[in-house]
C-alpha cells in the first residue's frame, strides 16, 4: 500500500482577476479588487493498491507522531481492509519526522504492519505522486470558494479513481526503479511528468482566476 499526503488550494498564484477599463482607469476603485495572499488550503493524506484507492483524511493540525498514529487507525487500517481483505501488505511511506518516529515503528511492531524500506526524497519512485496529478488535472474545472467545498471536491473526485488507474501505477514500479538507478538518482520522467502536470493545473487555475 502507497501512501502520501498531498496540498489542494483553493486558488493558485495572485494573478487577481482581469477587468476592461480605459487608458487611467488603473486606479479607480471599481477596476481594482484586494487579492488573498495566503490562500486556503487543506492538507490530505491518502492511500491506493492495485486495487483501488482507500479513504481520504484531512489533517487539521500538525502531523506528530501520535497524530500520524491516530489517522493509521482510523483510517489506513480501514483502507486496508478495503483494499486488501485478509491478505498481508506492505506499507510504504516517506521518512517524515512523524512517519519515522521511534513511537510509530512500535505503532507498526505492534500491529504486524511490515513497512517498505524507503528513501528520501523520491517522488520518482511513489505512484501516489502522480494519482495526485491525476486529481488535480480532473478538479481543474472546479470553483471552490470555501475550504468545505474544497474538501467535497477532493473527496468526490478522489471516487472517480478507478482501480484500472491504480493498477496500471503500480504496475510501472519495475520501470521506475530502473529509470532512478539509470539516472544515478536524478529525477526521471515519472517526476517530470507529475511536476507538468501540477504546473499546468496551477496554470489553469491562474487563467480562470483572471477570468472572473
Amino acid at each position: 500500500m502507497f501512501s502520501d499526503e498531498s496540498t489542494f488550494c483553493i486558488s493558485f498564484g495572485n494573478q487577481g482577476p482581469r477587468v476592461w477599463r480605459k487608458r487611467g482607469e488603473a486606479q479607480i476603485p471599481r477596476c481594482l479588487k484586494s487579492s488573498v495572499k495566503f490562500p486556503q488550503s487543506v492538507m490530505v493524506w491518502g492511500a491506493m493498491s492495485s486495487a483501488g484507492v482507500g479513504p481520504l483524511c484531512f489533517l487539521r493540525s500538525k502531523v506528530n507522531a501520535a497524530v500520524y498514529q491516530d489517522f493509521l487507525e482510523h483510517f489506513m487500517l480501514p483502507a486496508a481492509d478495503q483494499l486488501y481483505g485478509d491478505a498481508d501488505f506492505i506499507f510504504q511511506q516517506d521518512l517524515a519526522p512523524a512517519h519515522s518516529a521511534k513511537a510509530t515503528s512500535t505503532w507498526f511492531k505492534d500491529h504486524g504492519i511490515p513497512v517498505l524500506n524507503w528513501p528520501a526524497n523520491s517522488p520518482d519512485l511513489n505512484p501516489i505522486e502522480n494519482l495526485w496529478g491525476i486529481v488535480k488535472r480532473k478538479m481543474r474545472y472546479a470553483r471552490p470558494n470555501k475550504a468545505e467545498e474544497l474538501k467535497a471536491t477532493i473527496r468526490a473526485t478522489w471516487a472517480l479513481i478507478t482501480p484500472e488507474q491504480c493498477h496500471r501505477l503500480i504496475d510501472s514500479m519495475p520501470r521506475r526503479i530502473a529509470a532512478v538507478i539509470q539516472a544515478k538518482g536524478a529525477p526521471t520522467k515519472y517526476l517530470v511528468l507529475y511536476m507538468l502536470i501540477l504546473f499546468m493545473f496551477i496554470l489553469f487555475r491562474i487563467f480562470c482566476i483572471g477570468l472572473k
